[in-house]
């Protein structure tokens, strides 16, 4: 039986402090490098993971207490080869309709005839991206909204300085085709143990997404190094993050064209 609390006591404002914690820190992000501004259009990349349902109910509930107003919508991209099971479809749709953003699901096929047979992490994350600006370009949204981590940093920049020689990672704002959409991370303040806390807390319809390398790939292998780091200190995390100049990713105020 499951144990776990109803979201819907979230969204009624019933809630722990630690919750209220989390979405303040989302907004602290979200206002340290403006990401969203009144008029916005936001698409969420929705996995159906953990994060990415923490990351909606942040944007919306905070929505709701400021006096700011711009459009959710949400994506989720529901590999052919992989699918998720039909209940979870009527569970992510009630979902996100509780928290009044507009919710599609979208089939597509994992492994597209232009991979000519490969397939790896790269290659994968590209056919999403390139399927997440497509949609945003058709429906209007200028920001794509993703569920990475204050951990998905730590470990991206682990990767790049151990495996490439660069001391980079992925950034709190991206911007694409010279500033016509732009990549937001509000989440990049927040721990993962944060959103996994939520999950385990309260009845999200948490369904993860099929992925052929999900326990061998780098990134995998290198979350037990950056927890074990931390062990020695506890703000590693964090040590890693403010390590970053990320002074250029503070995005300007939006202009009447931003929205025209």
């Amino acid at each position: 039986m499951d144990e776990r609390l109803p979201y819907t006591d979230i969204i009624a404002g019933e809630m722990p402090p630690w919750v209220m914690r989390f979405i303040k820190g989302a907004g602290k992000a979200i206002n340290r490098y403006r990401m969203i501004q009144g008029g916005d259009e936001v698409l969420i990349a929705a996995s159906g993971g953990k994060d990415s349902l923490a990351l909606a109910l942040a944007l919306s509930l905070r929505r709701k207490w400021l006096p700011v107003d711009y459009r959710l919508r949400a994506l989720m991209i529901n590999w052919i080869e992989h699918p998720i099971p039909d209940e979870y479809r009527e569970k992510l749709a009630k979902y996100f309709d509780a928290l009044s953003i507009d919710f599609t699901i979208q089939d597509e096929p994992q492994f597209p005839s232009s991979f000519d047979g490969g397939f790896n992490c790269y290659l994968c994350a590209r056919n999403r991206r390139r399927i997440l600006f497509s949609h945003a370009e058709k429906t209007g949204a200028r920001l794509i909204a993703m569920g990475h981590h204050l951990d998905d940093l730590a470990e991206t920049t682990m990767m790049n300085l151990c495996f490439r020689a660069s001391f980079s990672t992925m950034l709190p704002v991206q911007e694409f085709f010279s500033g016509k959409m732009h990549i937001i991370r509000p989440l990049i303040e927040t721990r993962e143990s944060v959103t996994r806390r939520l999950a385990e807390t309260y009845d999200l319809p948490v369904v993860k997404p099929v992925c052929p390398y999900d326990q061998t790939n780098v990134r995998s292998r290198l979350k037990p190094v950056i927890q074990e780091l931390s062990h020695i200190d506890k703000l590693t995390r964090e040590h890693i993050y403010n390590a970053h100049d990320f002074s250029g990713c503070v995005m300007d105020v939006r202009s009447e064209s931003w929205n025209g």
